[in-house]
């Protein structure tokens, strides 16, 4: 099977989930004995249909325009077997650049309008190859991708030319640590998608399911999540890579997102075999208190005071999360008294190691 793999995201650098997705899919179809070839058209010259048919008339089957597109990627998609239009999504469809490539492969019809049962459609010039469609969203509902499936099976379905849809909600959770075991699963099973369309021409719905499946029970907290990352990428005048780049961390509102961020820095392997209890009383802009229990190289989270904590900080709530946010040194901050500790000192300067990860 001749695959053409076509990525429209317009990031690159690792960020881009539509390309983490394909990238897996087309793991599956090489291990399946596949020869595909991915191209990311972010890279790639393909102007706009303009609309005046000289493909149907002057020059039948060939473009005007004198781009990537007519002098390679066609000729590329007209060959292929299978054609993957792996997209994410964009206003609840394909975005505009997958919406050009498509529509510049208009040269592969002919003008003529014939009826099929009360369906009118143009014949074509060559066999169509058959059609995958991927896309990822950062919404949780797989009902996100209803009006591009609609559409993909308007376009291809009814012509028996789509063999499977992919769609992967909650895209944006895939590369956050404490859910890199979630995330593998879905993974794994976009591996054998990728092998069952090969060699079925389908995936199956058991695969379909896993894929699909719910990183987390609630998604209520990863709403919270993702908007402290805007209300932080606002407030520091920075986009996400920029975020990312600078090794930003979202900057808590509260005692309850303050339970939330703490945990996604939480670093096992540092732990160890550790077993501490860490109290927080916050006084000042957000008022409160929380603890964690640390054992057996896990993290819990609990609303109030704690039994007998080993270490117990008591700090205004915006000290600390100047501290949480590398905005103030934690040492300079107690040397200046703006904050108290009561307990196991050495707990404190394990802080930085115990909660370092990105």
């Amino acid at each position: 099977m001749k695959v053409l793999a076509l990525n429209s995201s317009p990031r690159g650098d690792g960020q881009s989930k539509t390309e983490l997705m394909l990238t897996h899919l087309v793991n599956g179809m090489r291990e399946a004995g596949a020869e595909v070839e991915v191209v990311e058209l972010r890279k790639k010259s393909v102007k706009h249909c303009i609309g005046c048919f000289t493909c149907w008339t002057k020059t039948p089957g060939v473009c005007i325009h004198k781009d990537d597109m007519t002098n390679e990627l066609f000729p590329k998609w007209r060959d292929s077997d299978l054609v993957i239009y792996a997209t994410p999504l964009y206003h609840f469809t394909l975005n505009a650049t997958m919406k050009a490539f498509i529509e510049r492969t208009l040269p592969f019809l002919e003008p003529y309008m014939e009826d099929h049962g009360g369906e009118t459609s143009h014949p074509a010039r060559y066999k169509h190859p058959k059609v995958v469609f991927l896309s990822v969203a950062g919404f949780p509902e797989i009902s996100a991708f209803g009006q591009l499936s609609s559409w993909a099976n308007f376009v291809f379905g009814r012509h028996g030319i789509l063999v499977a849809e992919i769609y992967r909600p909650m895209a944006e959770s895939m590369k956050t640590p404490f859910l890199m075991e979630e995330t593998n699963q879905i993974l794994n099973a976009t591996v054998q998608a990728g092998r069952e369309i090969v060699q079925n021409s389908k995936v199956s719905p058991e695969t379909l399911t896993r894929v699909t499946r719910p990183v987390v029970d609630d998604p209520k907290p990863y709403f919270e999540m993702a908007n402290l990352f805007w209300k932080t990428c606002i407030a520091e005048g920075v986009s996400p890579k920029e975020f990312e780049e600078k090794g930003l961390v979202p900057r808590p509102d509260s005692v309850e997102t303050f339970m939330l961020v703490m945990p996604m820095g939480f670093n096992p392997a540092a732990a160890g075999d550790a077993r501490a209890t860490i109290q927080f009383k916050f006084s000042g802009e957000a008022e409160g208190s929380c603890h964690f229990k640390i054992e057996n190289g896990k993290i819990q989270t609990a609303m109030g005071l704690a039994e007998k904590p080993d270490l117990t900080i008591e700090a205004p709530f915006g000290v600390w999360m100047d501290i949480m946010t590398r905005k103030a040194d934690g040492q300079q901050m107690f040397m200046e008294q703006k904050y108290k500790v009561i307990g196991d000192l050495s707990l404190l300067l394990r802080m930085n190691e115990l909660f370092g990860r990105k």
